[in-house]
């Protein structure tokens, strides 16, 4: 059984974030996860949005910096990991603990031509030993996730292996790889090979899907979505599968287009 949650970010921007819970919940989801909660939301009420709708959150990201100035993330950058550090230990994890959201996504940030790779690189293991251990503490897991470099320019992370390895050598029980079939498929291709060479590994902690091109509803189209649900549940993932796309219209037009009922009572089923 594969199980999705919905982010609310990407789904249901036709409403206010706060209305967006009870939108996801009247859909069948009973799982979600977003971007920045604490841009919209302080944790008593988006706890009580949770608590209302019946609604586990699932992921969220740790704070990026200054989005508008181009910041995506900061663990990778050396200058600023007091401010990663602060944000995490201040921000993240206080939404987290008060929503029982299991897991936090760390952005690594950009790396410029000018950088040293191999400092940030040692910059974001030492930030990712750091954190799953402050993570630890509270039963917690954190995981990093490959973007392409045309949504998102200059990201340091962007291969399935580069996570892979970060995973390995850090050597945290609580770190995972995240993998978003829409970035694999525009960074690696052969998605099905993908998905097949990393999940047996069992660091793949959470996924997110989006077609392509488009990043639109994950319908047939260059990647085969229906034989990547079929692969991913034979073998075995046990994970969420994010929803992280943009709707062509509507979310409510959308679901339909690649959520059959059968999959979509499978889908929305709770899942410890």
């Amino acid at each position: 059984m594969l199980h999705f949650s919905a982010n609310l970010s990407w789904l249901y921007t036709e409403a206010s974030f706060s209305e967006r819970f009870a939108l996801a919940h009247a859909d069948g989801f009973s799982a979600v996860e977003c971007l920045f909660p604490y841009q919209h939301l302080d944790a008593h009420h988006l706890t009580e949005q949770l608590q209302q709708f019946k609604l586990d959150l699932v992921l969220f990201n740790t704070p990026p910096g200054d989005w508008p100035k181009g910041d995506r993330g900061l663990a990778a950058r050396p200058e600023r990991k007091n401010e990663f550090r602060q944000g995490f230990v201040d921000i993240a994890l206080p939404y987290a603990i008060a929503t029982r959201c299991p897991r936090l996504h760390i952005m690594s940030g950009c790396c410029y031509p000018h950088d040293d790779l191999l400092l940030l690189q040692n910059t974001l293991l030492d930030n990712l030993a750091w954190a799953c251990h402050q993570a630890a503490v509270h039963g917690l897991a954190v995981t990093l996730e490959p973007i392409n470099p045309v949504d998102m320019p200059h990201y340091f992370l962007t291969r399935q292996a580069q996570a892979h390895q970060l995973v390995k050598w850090v050597g945290a029980t609580n770190l995972g790889v995240q993998m978003d079939l829409y970035h694999c498929h525009r960074v690696e291709g052969h998605i099905l090979e993908q998905i097949h060479r990393w999940l047996p590994t069992g660091k793949v902690k959470h996924m997110q899907v989006a077609g392509f091109p488009g990043r639109h509803e994950p319908i047939p189209g260059d990647i085969d979505y229906p034989a990547a649900f079929q692969l991913i549940e034979a073998l075995g993932y046990q994970g969420y599968i994010g929803c992280e796309y943009q709707p062509a219209q509507t979310t409510q037009a959308g679901l339909p287009l690649w959520w059959t009922p059968e999959k979509f009572s499978a889908a929305s089923g709770k899942k410890d």
